[in-house]
């Protein structure tokens, strides 16, 4: 994998608010550029109960009062991937207060090949245009008078980006806090070894850089927590610290996956979020549905 392909300018501090949703332990984020007005979104979510069958936005109308409240203007709504555990809250927002959707541009593979686990057909584009933009590795992008910068870090999934934007960096589901290790590797198109090279290639990053996680399930009991630094991820990760090979690491994730359950939102997940968080269009009776595949994921 290359090297990182754009300087780090750890003089640029965005100010980041996180939003814990708990049903998902998702953390999105409103990151503002501290020049301007201008902001972004990363990871929204849109707040589902499966078996009711029940779509709501309590999760997403929070973020929408907190950008409205501190009059700031949306520039950016961010999918670090698509994401198995949570629904995407992005098209509500955007249709509130504007915006354009990014997610890496290898969403492509992951639409082919969930297209098929969900038997999409061929009116289901498998070319990304569901999104306003597909970032490729080391695009820069503005959010006010700040830089952001788009890494490709696949491994949990083909699509997976890091953002970096001034001295902080968005890792999505490609890292987690120092004793939560690493992300799972073992969905459709997903690879450890790619994963820790991902992983590695985040903590070549300036010691300095923080580092902000999609996830956190509060290891051991303790307090749910989303931000750490990459010095402490060399040092203190429990899968991938300085010290820990790639064999090493490939066997423990290989390992430790084979004991994990799938995601109980998994199946509305990803077939609203390859599609930007674009629900299922009404049939004639006006109703929508999703789909089950059984015994096919």
């Amino acid at each position: 994998m290359s090297a990182i392909p754009f300087d780090v300018d750890l003089s640029v501090k965005p100010d980041v608010t996180a939003f814990f949703d708990e049903p998902t332990n998702t953390i999105s984020y409103v990151v503002r550029d501290p020049g301007s007005v201008s902001c972004a979104v990363i990871d929204s979510v849109m707040d589902i109960d499966y078996a009711a069958g029940r779509i709501s936005y309590g999760s997403a109308d929070a973020i929408i009062a907190f950008i409205e409240k501190n009059g700031l203007k949306l520039e950016w709504l961010i999918e670090t991937h698509v994401h198995a555990d949570h629904l995407s809250g992005a098209p509500y927002i955007q249709e509130k207060l504007g915006g354009k959707i990014g997610i890496g541009e290898k969403i492509t593979v992951v639409q082919e090949t969930f297209g098929k686990i969900f038997n999409e057909g061929t009116e289901f584009q498998r070319d990304g245009s569901q999104f306003d933009y597909l970032f490729k590795d080391g695009d820069a992008y503005c959010i006010g008078t700040m830089t952001a910068h788009a890494m490709h870090t696949p491994g949990h999934t083909p699509a997976c980006m890091t953002h970096v934007i001034g001295g902080a960096a968005f890792v999505g589901d490609t890292l987690f806090m120092p004793d939560g290790g690493s992300a799972r590797a073992d969905f459709p198109g997903g690879d450890a070894r790619t994963l820790y090279r991902s992983i590695k290639r985040v903590l070549a990053l300036p010691p300095a850089t923080r580092l902000f996680m999609c996830h956190d399930y509060g290891p051991n009991g303790r307090d749910i927590r989303w931000e750490t630094t990459v010095a402490d991820e060399r040092g203190h990760n429990i899968h991938v610290r300085e010290g820990i090979t790639e064999d090493e690491f490939v066997a423990l994730r290989e390992e430790r996956d084979k004991t994990l359950r799938m995601p109980k939102l998994i199946i509305p997940s990803i077939q609203v979020n390859m599609k930007a968080g674009e629900l299922p269009a009404q049939d004639t009776s006006g109703k929508r549905f999703l789909k089950v595949p059984i015994n096919g994921l």
